[in-house]
């Protein structure tokens, strides 16, 4: 646990610093651009998402740690993957990179208070808070001040930017790696209850992300290629960042099962809601505000 404490944030540091290289200060500003699709991703992920996890984990009586790791997992904002998959297979990356850089900002509030009223809830209503102001602070320098670090690198020397955008994801993709294999050591022995208890659920999780993620927008009017930006950027969440909180500022383990377990399972469900997505009959693209 004290490598993970000490390595994990350096890695969420680098993944967020390497976040920053590929933002701009018009990424923020594209809101205005897209306000009915960035509005209605935004809702699903910050309000709608959660109470669903809240229903789910309710339904499937997990122990108060797996809980907690679930709502964690659902306060998250999206993940940089979310732009590789959305590449793929045809959505709008501008979108992407827009919802993510305003919900990883976003996050510094919401993923606190998300995790401390869970915390206070499965608890048994003690009202113990994990995420006191100085680990919040923690939060918002390894969220915020990384991010600021990489745009600020961007602003000044882009060619070196885009040159170090590969390095730096290869770099804490392997931190993150061996900081979370250590981790997951120490619980060996429960490992296989841990996976078994939260492997059905994370996968209902992630399949009802991604299904909220198109259709939400669809039915909004939302053009398709920024329903299934929005799939995508719903669907994958910011598993390092659950995992980081968990075993760095709560110090533990078995919360940060449901964010490894789901880390796995994404991989395969946002693909698979690629390919179906993508096999749909082609539809002409309606301009926001039409019809579905």
């Amino acid at each position: 646990m004290a490598l993970a404490g000490t390595l994990l944030p350096i890695a969420l540091a680098i993944i967020m610093f390497g976040l920053g290289l590929s933002l701009t200060i018009s990424d923020f500003r594209r809101v205005v651009v897209y306000p009915k699709a960035t509005v209605v991703a935004l809702g699903c992920q910050i309000l709608l998402l959660p109470a669903i996890c809240f229903g789910l984990v309710i339904a499937f009586d997990l122990p108060a740690a797996l809980a907690v790791g679930m709502m964690l997992l659902a306060a998250s904002p999206g993940g940089t993957t979310a732009n590789l998959y959305s590449h793929l297979f045809g959505g709008d990356v501008a979108l992407n990179v827009t919802l993510t850089a305003i919900n990883s900002v976003l996050a510094v509030v919401t993923l606190p208070l998300v995790t401390n009223l869970s915390l206070s809830y499965f608890d048994g209503g003690s009202g113990t808070l994990g995420l006191q102001f100085d680990k919040t602070l923690q939060v918002m320098a390894i969220v915020l001040v990384p991010v600021a670090a990489g745009m600020a690198v961007r602003a000044m020397a882009p060619r070196f930017a885009e040159r170090m955008n590969t390095p730096v994801k290869i770099a804490s993709a392997v931190i993150l790696a061996l900081v979370i294999a250590g981790a997951l050591l120490q619980e060996l022995d429960n490992l296989g209850g841990y996976i078994q208890s939260v492997g059905l659920i994370t996968l209902a999780f992630s399949v009802i992300s991604l299904t909220i993620g198109y259709w939400a927008p669809r039915l909004a009017g939302v053009r398709r290629d920024q329903a299934v930006a929005s799939c995508m950027e719903i669907g994958i969440h910011n598993g390092a960042l659950s995992i980081a909180v968990a075993l760095s500022l709560l110090n533990s383990t078995q919360m940060a099962i449901p964010a490894a377990t789901y880390g796995v399972l994404m991989f395969f469900t946002a693909a698979g809601a690629g390919f179906l997505l993508r096999s749909r009959t082609a539809e002409p693209i309606l301009s926001e505000g039409s019809s579905v």
